[in-house]
């Protein structure tokens, strides 16, 4: 049996029916390629996946992001490294304390974003997989820079090619509040440039690239480049460019983070439970790279 595809709009975000992800059959995993480079969000209901099938799924699209930005502080993580723990847990399982370190941290994901900007070589796919969800609140909203793009006027796409921002995870913590990265955290990932508008191999579509990581614009006055990242993020944010998700159990859902952004809605994380595990895919490099921008050092 065929994938079952349900669009929620023309070629923005769809549900995916009639797959096990736990053992997808090539045929499967070929339509659900195409799928994506169409709608850059896919959800997938009902799947029940150990975490090496979680890993296995994401492994299809390309190399699995290895690398945690916070140090973990005297006990081990409750995940193996290949994941991001987007939970409100601690290590041993329990609700984190209200002053938690990484309590602080994950408060800069209510940010509009897209994983691993800040990386040199950022990422190309999210895959969050969610085992128990709060039961009010802490949904996902998802929105699609393609159609962004597309929808600026002729001057400002002329204006924005070429142009380089500088990607910086401290960036995004200063603006939620939260500035305690040690000193081995702040060295481990210096600001990298990234391209304001780039191209979707896949599918050939012009796409912004923007986050909340995105600092300043390289070769233009500081106060005028984050201007305009904040208009542009305004833009992008705009409710036609929006899907929101309000997720159930065992759920996964997976995001182009080359042409989307997205942001967590808040919950009452000191009263109710989420456990939720992400695999992020790297992309094959740096946006520069891709689109032929040469960045001075």
């Amino acid at each position: 049996m065929s994938i079952t595809i349900c669009p929620f709009n023309p070629d923005f975000v769809a549900e995916i029916g009639d797959v096990d992800l736990s053992r997808p059959a090539d045929s499967s995993l070929a339509a659900i390629k195409a799928a994506f480079w169409k709608y850059a969000v896919l959800i997938f209901p009902d799947q029940h996946l150990t975490p090496q099938q979680h890993l296995d799924f994401a492994a299809a699209f390309g190399p699995i992001e290895a690398e945690r930005v916070l140090d973990h502080e005297r006990t081990a993580p409750r995940l193996d490294h290949s994941f991001a723990d987007i939970s409100n847990l601690d290590a041993t399982g329990r609700i984190w304390a209200e002053d938690s370190r990484q309590r602080m941290y994950k408060a800069g994901n209510r940010l509009w974003h897209t994983d691993s900007s800040f990386r040199y070589r950022p990422g190309l796919c999210s895959l969050l997989y969610a085992t128990i969800i709060a039961p009010v609140g802490g949904h996902t909203e998802f929105a699609d820079q393609r159609a962004a793009y597309d929808a600026l006027p002729p001057e400002m796409k002329q204006k924005l090619e070429g142009l380089v921002a500088e990607h910086c995870i401290a960036t995004s913590r200063k603006r939620s509040g939260f500035t305690e990265f040690s000193a081995d955290e702040a060295i481990r990932l210096p600001p990298v440039p990234q391209a304001v508008v780039r191209t979707i191999p896949q599918n050939g579509r012009r796409s912004l690239y923007l986050a909340s990581h995105a600092g300043r614009i390289l070769g233009m006055p500081e106060a005028e480049g984050r201007a305009l990242i904040d208009r542009l993020i305004a833009h992008v944010t705009q409710r036609q460019f929006v899907y929101t998700h309000r997720w159930r159990t065992h759920d996964l859902v997976m995001w182009d983070n080359r042409c989307t952004m997205h942001r967590g809605a808040d919950y009452d994380d000191l009263r109710w439970v989420r456990d939720m595990r992400r695999a992020t895919v790297s992309d094959v490099a740096n946006t520069c790279e891709q689109e032929g921008i040469a960045v001075p050092a």
